[in-house]
């Protein structure tokens, strides 16, 4: 899976003023990252709100990315949730053709135990027509999916090719690299600490920073993965200041702001979720039109 190392993008679904779905911008966002050195495109993670998208909603956005990427680069498709079976029968009965892999949450709310998450990904992994990539992320899901519980779905299933690592944690995530078999990849869920992880072995990242400022964070990316450090962490340090302001008041809220600024979308978001702040509005655009 040579097609998951380097920079990924977790899209996000733009809205309009009347909270529909807006197939131009998201067609210009799609662009914008193809332009400027993203890797492959992430459709339908938790970024792109689909916990609030409707089914006829998911298939617009899954048709619309497909049509304006063009085959232009690879596709990874969001398949998850904490309800096992709905999971199975999506898995059986949509057409992955244009895609490469599937990105697989960890189990939310439920809480399973290791063994439930392990269980809940072998049925995943027996399933999928397509290669797997786990995602961790406990500051959603409640639950931390342990290393030993990724290295053995890991080494027990082929076709689970990766995780996308964001508890935050670069030990968590130093025990993944050290440990896991060969040809498995150890993306980088969290952008303020991927390039330590790339650095320590890692293969790149899912990105939200990335796809606002696509060229910059694509760059710091290859650098870290030549070994060139230093010119990486200059960039690092160059966005770091975005990075934290783009989740300080919540995903995708901070990144629709700053393709408000760039004038690509609205920065509409739905319910539960609210729009930035004032004060946060301007920081994020000053920073967008600083770096632009």
């Amino acid at each position: 899976m040579q097609s998951l190392i380097g920079t990924g993008v977790a899209l996000v679904t733009p809205f309009k003023k009347d909270f529909s779905v807006d197939v131009e911008a998201l067609n210009r966002i799609v662009n914008f990252q193809i332009e400027n050195g993203i890797d492959y495109l992430v459709v339908l993670g938790t970024t792109a709100e689909n916990a609030t998208l409707s089914k006829e909603e998911k298939e617009l956005v899954i048709q619309t990315v497909v049509k304006a990427n063009a085959k232009r680069l690879p596709l990874v498709l969001g398949v998850g949730g904490n309800n096992t079976h709905e999971i199975l029968q999506e898995l059986k009965t949509r057409d992955f053709s244009d895609f490469v892999a599937i990105l697989s949450v960890s189990p939310y709310y439920n809480k399973p135990t290791q063994e439930g998450i392990y269980q809940h990904f072998k049925a995943i992994a027996e399933a999928s027509p397509i290669p797997v990539i786990l995602y961790n992320v406990p500051g959603r899901t409640s639950s931390n999916m342990l290393p030993s519980t990724v290295l053995r779905l890991a080494n027990d299933f082929k076709n689970i090719v990766a995780i996308k690592e964001a508890a935050g944690d670069i030990v968590q995530a130093m025990k993944l690299i050290q440990g896991k078999p060969d040809g498995f990849h150890v993306i980088s869920g969290d952008d303020m600490i991927t390039l330590p992880m790339v650095l320590a072995g890692g293969s790149g990242v899912i990105s939200v920073i990335g796809e606002g400022f696509p060229r910059q964070f694509s760059d710091m990316v290859r650098l870290g993965l030549e070994r060139k450090a230093d010119e990486a962490y200059k960039l690092h340090y160059l966005l770091a200041e975005a990075i934290d302001m783009i989740f300080e008041q919540g995903n995708p809220a901070g990144i629709k702001e700053v393709f408000k600024t760039l004038g690509f979308s609205e920065n509409s978001v739905r319910l539960p979720l609210v729009n930035v702040n004032e004060d946060l509005a301007k920081r994020l655009s000053d920073f967008t039109k600083k770096l632009n």
